[in-house]
């Protein structure tokens, strides 16, 4: 019978190094699973609106990085390729109706960049993205998308919470309730708005509508605060602190107790809590002096053009690291002037070139920091925009494109969705969707599948109606998976 292992540390037989960490390995092992084991214990205890639920099977994506280009990109100049638009530009559309936001119909026009196929999957993008063509072959790109309206404000909501009307959740809060966090000191869903401006609608967009309040997004500004009033001042004295906030979380059960059933109550309760435990991470979250240079330059962080969307992309790296299930980039702001966003009435080349010079390094940045660090294999990353863009100038004399909510482009990378792949088609100008039409219902439910989530499943019983993120809608795209 062999000794109790302990016995060979007591032998006065001399042991090699090499057998004593053998040995003690087995402790310390023992001693991380019952830490790992009483951490779980607690955080059961805890009943925190946050704690990891199990999907409903296999999951491709542990995380989503949802990326939001507002304004409405146009897809005839980026990503669907329209060599017969070129052939027939500056002459008079004679073909089926061609309806437009403002109702000022001008000539077709050709896109003024230019188109090649790209990579090894041979996919057609213009030289607008450049540094994103590098990637091509890891992107899926769903040329068929249409959507219900044309205005800025309900078409960003739709994107974001499958409705065109405000006061419902978000796509993030859908997956916070129906998967938690893998990170109890960070909230599930957290928003990094564009830093030049809100989108139309403001935090909205990022509402939990009539779910949980707690699954709200969490908004994060850019520089060195992202989160206001976050830190204790210098002038609180930490023990009258935690008194205070001992005291403060006893009156709130205690009130929210005589209101059983009002979420915002247990929201705010909760929200105190995990503040306490943000005070920790997210100043080391956001200090990103321990990048290295080359991480730095691939971002484009000292760029006074993309450096700040940069910074975004990169913490947005950072929160899917962490376990953050799911991160909101905004490009782009509402509508103003000077445009801020795709919005390209006036004239597409200066207002997309502007744009794309902010978007298009951080964002390929993105996708080559996931795959190289090995994370691009479990992270959806989807990129969306409103709707697309006319193939007709606005206007007889202009040189922009109104709204187009009858075709236009997305894409997505990661997580098991194919590589170098092209789903859906338009016509012959990009007028309108011809093969494989596409709604955000569709994205909604394609994303959540990969999720490990049913979306016909995934529903809140609110006003008499099992509410879910797709209403009565939506198909996964099975097509769109390896």
């Amino acid at each position: 019978m062999n000794p109790h292992p302990s016995s060979h540390l007591l032998s006065t037989k001399a042991t090699s190094r090499r057998q004593f960490l053998r040995q003690s390995g087995c402790g310390f092992g023992t001693v991380a699973l019952h830490w790992l084991l009483g951490a779980d214990a607690g955080l059961l205890a805890s009943n925190s609106p946050y704690l990891p639920k199990p999907a409903g099977y296999i999951p491709k994506a542990q995380r989503i990085i949802h990326i939001c280009a507002l304004g409405g990109v146009s897809h005839v100049d980026a990503f669907d390729y329209k060599p017969e638009l070129d052939r027939r530009n500056g002459q008079t559309y004679t073909g089926n109706a061609m309806k437009t936001h403002r109702l000022k119909p001008g000539r077709l026009m050709g896109s003024p960049y230019t188109f090649k196929r790209r990579g090894r999957s041979g996919l057609w993008m213009s030289d607008l993205l450049p540094h994103l063509t590098e990637c091509v072959d890891d992107l899926t790109f769903v040329h068929s998308m249409h959507t219900k309206n044309s205005n800025h404000t309900p078409a960003t909501f739709q994107m974001n919470c499958g409705m065109d009307r405000n006061g419902y959740p978000n796509f993030g809060a859908w997956a916070s309730y129906g998967l938690g966090s893998e990170n109890q000191n960070l909230p599930a869903y957290i928003v990094l708005p564009d830093p030049r401006q809100y989108p139309a609608g403001g935090a909205i967009n990022w509402t939990s509508g009539f779910l949980p309040a707690v699954h709200q997004g969490v908004a994060f500004q850019s520089g060195p605060n992202p989160i206001a009033d976050l830190n204790t001042p210098s002038t609180v004295n930490p023990s009258a602190r935690t008194s205070a906030s001992k005291l403060l979380t006893r009156m709130n059960k205690s009130f929210a107790g005589q209101f059983e059933g009002d979420s915002t109550l247990e929201a705010r309760i909760h929200a105190y809590e995990l503040a306490a435990q943000m005070q920790m991470s997210v100043p080391e979250l956001t200090d990103l002096k321990g990048e290295s240079e080359s991480t730095r330059k691939l971002y484009g962080l000292d760029s006074p053009v993309c450096g700040e969307f940069g910074r975004n992309c990169l913490l947005a790296r950072r929160l899917a690291e962490r376990g953050v299930r799911f991160v909101q980039i905004y490009n782009g702001g509402g509508q103003g002037s000077p445009r801020v966003n795709w919005d390209a009435h006036e004239d597409l080349t200066s207002n997309h070139d502007k744009q794309a010079a902010v978007m298009d390094q951080p964002v390929a940045a993105l996708l080559k920091d996931l795959k190289l660090r090995g994370m691009l294999e479990d992270t959806l990353v989807l990129w969306t925009t409103e709707f697309g863009r006319t193939p007709i100038t606005e206007g007889l004399e202009s040189r922009g494109r109104d709204h187009h909510k009858h075709a236009f482009t997305i894409w997505m990378a990661g997580a098991g969705v194919k590589k170098g792949y092209a789903y859906g088609a338009t016509d012959e100008l990009g007028n309108q969707v011809v093969q494989h039409p596409t709604e955000f219902y569709d994205i909604h439910a394609t994303s959540l599948h990969l999720m490990g989530m049913d979306h016909t499943q995934l529903t809140y019983y609110h006003n008499g109606i099992a509410r879910r993120l797709t209403n009565v809608h939506g198909n996964v795209i099975h097509s769109l998976f390896n």
